[in-house]
């Protein structure tokens, strides 16, 4: 048996020294080539898990913390409306003017604080825009904010600052390697992902919510990590918290297909709804900017209003999730509902509008459930038949107007799903929520969140980067053989350059597609095929074609669909030359240098007009 082993690993050692050098040195550089793709592929996936657990642990201290703060507050434990319900008068009207007062003071006066570096304190402003980083102290100051504000009874949701915890410790992570501009975008995606995913328990719509908002893409090599990063966030949340479903809901059962028809009917109604909701919203925040008050007055100036509506409605503090299980379990008077959904709307257009750091997220499904609740007591009013229950026509409504508000359909139906685990009514919330989208764009071509980078320029950067072209940026001369090469020269050009494609072009320069170094692997070692095999035999359609006058909008669009490094630079018109070749962290660069001047040039004209 050694024998045989030895005569066997002498015929390796033979057949190895036997092979040409120049194949020696390719096939070494191919299983390295392999191994480290390989690597780095699991290397993104261990970044992004490990951000996901931090985002996770910092989601059940943060919650703590809030649970904490409302009790020194008030010395009461319970929600928010459990707590401001036992409050005395005064007391409702004092603490949301006195938290706001506090909210506001962090901000001014911690503007003083914070770091003057041009880092954003937006995770969304720096995943399509920044650089991938978050400025520590401004976050800070955030989300300190936050916690006056909610604790405070503002009606906002918490689920902003613990987003903006999430995707601060990623960016933490980001700083601490030595990355690229778009892994480090990538790397604060998955921080904003886990960070959704463990306030609501939904990790699957947490990796949809960044994926189709904020990143605009669900390419696996960005989807995967995020949804890597959700599913560890929402898992540690669970280990350390509790498990059960975000709102627990008796069982709803499709009775008939008419009930569709219901439902096809409520997310019309949504898709109306919505766009009216966003309008209050940011016509709130053109009021409280137009007092001109510094921070901490325009806060409690909003604080005064939910305290002034907290006298006779607690409900409307918070950001009504005890209100939205009551709609649900069916608990509340379609009178009273009413009154109080008007009323919520106000509150959450108050805090909102004077600047409280916070979420609108949950105040968003609390209009969606009332309004589906009020559409199910009114049809019953008319006295039509076949209905659906008022707190299934209540869950479902919850996603027709966040798919209307975050123009995200796909988001919308599974974030429901995934916060009740019920399967009954997903057929009908997806007939409602794609609907109630295409409705309200018809009305608001805007959501919630594009808003917010719109007012920092995205707009304006966007058009920049459209009068940019590809020539401007590619590399000239490349790497490039006629049909006819032999099979030796291919090989070395490949030994010699770190490149995955050889050019071909012919006499004329006219590009005809490109070898790519797995394909030529099967004739490695065979020294009789260097004059036998040429270029022609080869060559395949290659990476996708860029024209010299395409825009880098365009070439983004094609990387999107593109894993490769390079694509090759042809000249216009019928005949494709090939000038020069594209790089993928060419152009990520030159985005990350061009945006922020870009939108300084925005600010620029914003003064000046």
């Amino acid at each position: 048996m050694p024998s045989f082993s030895k005569s066997k690993l002498r015929d390796k050692l033979l057949r190895w020294w036997s092979t040409p050098r120049i194949f020696k040195f390719f096939l070494l550089r191919l299983r390295l080539a392999a191994t480290y793709q390989a690597v780095d592929r699991y290397t993104v996936l261990f970044w992004a898990g490990l951000v996901g657990i931090l985002g996770g642990l910092s989601s059940v201290l943060f919650r703590r913390l809030l649970d904490l703060m409302a009790f020194v507050l008030s010395g009461r434990h319970g929600s928010i409306v459990e707590i401001f319900s036992g409050l005395p008068p005064w007391q409702r009207l004092a603490t949301p003017i006195v938290g706001g007062l506090v909210a506001g003071g962090v901000l001014y006066f911690g503007g003083r604080w914070h770091s003057r570096r041009s880092s954003s304190t937006d995770f969304m402003e720096a995943v399509v825009l920044g650089e991938g980083t978050l400025s520590f102290r401004s976050s800070i100051v955030k989300i300190l904010s936050a916690t006056f504000s909610v604790t405070s009874g503002g009606s906002i949701g918490r689920e902003g600052p613990m987003v903006q915890l999430s995707s601060l410790l990623a960016s933490m992570v980001g700083r601490t390697r030595k990355w690229s501009v778009a892994q480090r975008r990538l790397i604060l995606a998955c921080g904003a992902s886990a960070g959704i995913a463990a306030a609501y328990n939904a990790p699957i719509a947490g990796a949809l919510f960044v994926a189709e908002i904020v990143v605009g893409s669900i390419a696996m090599e960005t989807f995967g990590p995020l949804i890597f990063s959700s599913v560890l966030a929402t898992q540690t949340v669970r280990f350390l918290a509790d498990s059960d479903p975000l709102y627990v809901i008796p069982p709803f059962h499709l009775q008939s297909g008419l009930e569709l028809f219901y439902y096809l009917a409520l997310g019309l109604l949504a898709g109306l709804v919505a766009p009216w909701f966003l309008r209050a919203l940011r016509g709130s925040e053109k009021l409280f900017t137009k007092t001109c008050l510094p921070a901490y007055l325009r806060l409690a100036l909003g604080g005064l209003v939910v305290g002034v509506l907290a006298l006779r409605y607690p409900e409307v503090c918070g950001n009504g999730y005890s209100v939205v299980t009551g709609i649900l379990q069916e608990q509340w008077l379609w009178s009273s509902l009413v009154v109080l959904l008007l009323l919520k709307v106000t509150a959450t257009s108050a805090s909102f509008g004077s600047g409280a750091v916070g979420g609108v997220f949950t105040p968003t499904l609390f209009v969606g459930a009332s309004v589906g609740y009020l559409f199910g007591h009114a049809c019953e009013g008319l006295g039509l038949g076949g209905l659906p229950e008022p707190g299934a026509l209540a869950l479902t409504g919850m996603g027709m107007v966040l798919a209307a508000t975050t123009h995200a359909p796909l988001m919308a139906i599974i974030m429901i799903f995934e916060m009740t685990l019920d399967y009954q009514l997903i057929l009908p919330l997806m007939l409602g929520c794609v609907l109630a989208h295409f409705t309200a764009l018809g009305f608001e071509s805007g959501s919630i969140y594009s808003a917010s980078l719109k007012r920092k320029g995205a707009d304006y950067a966007q058009r920049q980067l459209a009068l940019l072209k590809v020539g401007g940026l590619m590399k000239s001369d490349p790497a490039r053989v006629r049909p006819d090469a032999p099979f030796n020269q291919i090989a070395k050009h490949f030994v010699l350059h770190t490149y995955q494609y050889l050019y071909v072009v012919n006499e004329q320069g006219i590009y005809l597609g490109a070898v790519g170094l797995q394909d030529i692997k099967q004739y490695l070692g065979n020294s009789f095929l260097d004059n036998l095999i040429v270029a022609q035999d080869l060559l395949t359609d290659g990476p996708p074609i860029i024209h010299y006058s395409a825009s880098l909008e365009e070439a983004l669009e094609k990387f999107s669909h593109y894993t490769g490094e390079r694509l090759p630079v042809v000249s216009d018109g019928p005949s494709p030359r090939l000038l020069g070749s594209l790089g993928k962290t060419d152009l990520l660069l030159a985005l990350a240098e061009r945006v922020p001047a870009a939108e300084g040039q925005f600010a620029d004209q914003t003064k000046k007009g």
